[in-house]
């Protein structure tokens, strides 16, 4: 694995993050907005905060909180 990295060109060993913008906050949005859990109330206490602070310019915080929504609205599986 050692041989495979050194032979690689530098710019392809680089690891880029995107910061996640409004257009992503959204679809998380819309994607929560389509599960049948997306009712309780603790689901979509969640998701409502995370799309306020997307909207108040806190997009990180509020990817994280719809991402905590997505979780919570998804069925449990035993």
């Amino acid at each position: 694995m050692a041989l495979m990295v050194g032979a690689m060109p530098v710019a392809a060993t680089e690891l880029r993050l995107v910061a996640p913008g409004l257009a992503y906050c959204d679809e998380l949005s819309a994607r929560f907005a389509r599960l049948p859990a997306a009712r309780q109330e603790v689901a979509r206490d969640l998701a409502e905060e995370g799309s306020q602070l997307c909207h108040d310019g806190h997009v990180r915080t509020g990817v994280a909180k719809l991402r905590r929504a997505l979780r919570a609205a998804q069925p449990r599986q035993n």
